[in-house]
């Protein structure tokens, strides 16, 4: 016990100054002067190496081989340790810490390149991430596939050829319904403007209507919307758009998905490996089932309907079906972030599929851009009109995320399958939905799997909450059963 104590001591503070770090992120990416960039590229670079230090500490190794776990919290605890300290010391310090230099500074080099649709101006700094991203992921992998040792971070205990059989399967279905959707007529969208306060307003109901707690957590303003920290300060961004409000509402949403899953963990894993979400997927099922199964259901549409003609008037949709139906619009769309659900993923499997190519060698930065807009137009049938609105869209490359992006059709597979069970579990949900009351479905999701933080491994973590094996049915069967409603019937 002794051994055990002392590895959790000092993993308290590992934790907290990785809170620390991922403040600096945060603060970079909604607050920072544009002119500091280069400083708090050296300042991210500095932490990350006093965190590689620690997580490669020889006296990790020497706790773990001595401790003994007097319970499952313990043998988690010891479990997450153990695959961070054998993983940060195959990556060398000088490594850790370029990679982190080199990422603070990419990202607001992509920041700059989107708004100026430069694809030219970012390409050069790409390059060196991706070069680095695949030195880790050799590093990481040791003769193993570089792909899959980086996707390991994101999403442990899932391959990429896992991850291609989901997918394989979910295409057919998800191509067919859009087609079939997409030739339907579509429904009434809205006019107007919508001013910048009206929707920050908005933003705040919809945040406290799902469970956001403002008294651990704060939201504010980025380019990419985004969730940052754990524990006791949990922050959320959104973003606005005078012309779409459905922009910064949904954007809220998803991130307070992520923000109530990490402000729901039982308070004591705080500061410990088990204080964070089980993974990237999971996360991701929590956002989108938040955003998506609650957040666009006729019950809480309903309800939103009339806090939209509170704070904006008309605004040219008449009556809740109608509003229903301009919400879940499907149409061809360049943005992944504003897809409808039935082509979101289609976005995924596309960037998915570069981003392997990338890391393996089979694509080279310069080459990047063209596949890209050969790829989208091949999926979904236009041409990419702007930078913006292709390889320029997203932050996630420029920061390094790479093994990140397949998480997010994970957490939609997930999603599936935690609202068919909640479904079944919670048989007045579409009632409280619709008086703005997502607390029923807030506490099932909390009890059955948020509280547990990093307990069990991801899919068992699913598995645990739904009584069964995780499947891409689910989601399936719910897509083809709204949107056949809404435009098929």
């Amino acid at each position: 016990m002794t051994a055990y104590s002392d590895l959790m001591a000092f993993q308290r503070e590992t934790e907290a100054l990785a809170q620390v770090m991922g403040r600096l992120g945060w603060d970079q990416e909604t607050m920072m002067p544009s002119g500091a960039a280069a400083q708090r590229a050296e300042e991210m670079g500095a932490l990350e190496t006093v965190l590689h230090a620690r997580r490669t500490d020889q006296r990790l190794g020497d706790w773990l081989e001595h401790a003994v776990a007097p319970d499952d919290v313990a043998a988690a605890n010891l479990r997450h340790i153990r695959r961070s300290f054998e993983r940060s010391r195959r990556v060398p310090a000088r490594l850790a810490s370029e990679l982190a230099r080199v990422t603070s500074r990419a990202q607001g080099i992509w920041a700059e390149a989107r708004a100026n649709e430069d694809v030219a101006g970012f390409l050069p700094i790409l390059s060196e991430v991706v070069a680095l991203r695949r030195e880790e992921g050799a590093a990481l992998g040791e003769g193993a596939d570089v792909y899959d040792a980086l996707l390991e971070g994101y999403e442990p205990g899932t391959t990429s050829s896992e991850l291609t059989a989901m997918f394989t399967a979910l295409r057919p279905r998800l191509v067919a319904l859009r087609d079939r959707v997409l030739s339907a007529p579509e429904p009434a969208q809205l006019t107007g403007i919508f001013p910048e306060e009206g929707q920050m307003i908005l933003a705040d109901v919809c945040a406290r209507a799902f469970g956001y707690d403002f008294t651990r957590g704060r939201l504010d303003k980025a380019v990419h919307p985004f969730s940052s920290g754990s524990g006791l300060d949990v922050r959320i961004t959104t973003r606005t758009n005078p012309a779409d409000p459905f922009n910064c509402i949904y954007s809220t949403i998803h991130e307070v998905g992520h923000a109530t899953y990490e402000q729901g963990i039982d308070s004591a894993h705080f500061l410990t490996p088990l204080g964070q979400g089980a993974s990237m997927g999971v996360h991701e099922s929590q956002s989108r089932i938040y955003e998506n199964q609650l957040g666009r259901s006729r019950a809480f549409t309903g309800w939103l309907y009339g806090r939209m003609r509170d704070i904006f008037g008309d605004f040219g949709i008449d009556g809740e079906d109608a509003f229903y139906r301009a919400i879940n619009r499907v149409s061809p769309g360049f943005i992944r972030t504003e897809a409808d659900e039935v082509q979101y993923n289609l976005h995924v499997l596309l960037r998915f599929d570069l981003e392997q190519a990338l890391m393996r060698g089979d694509l080279q930065v310069q080459e990047l851009e063209a596949a890209w807009n050969d790829r989208f137009l091949a999926d979904f049938g236009r041409p990419v009109d702007r930078p913006s609105h292709g390889l320029l869209q997203d932050v996630h490359w420029s920061v390094g995320l790479f093994g990140y992006f397949p998480t997010y059709s994970l957490g939609n597979v997930y999603a599936g399958c935690l609202h068919d069970a909640m479904r079944r579990a919670l048989p007045d949900l579409d009632g409280d939905l619709a008086r703005g009351d997502a607390s029923g479905a807030v506490q099932w999701l909390r009890d059955r799997l948020q509280r547990h933080g990093g307990l069990r491994e991801p899919r068992d973590t699913v598995a645990d909450a739904i009584g069964g094996g995780p499947s891409e049915g689910p989601l399936l069967d719910y897509l083809e059963t709204k949107f056949g409603s809404l435009y098929l019937a």
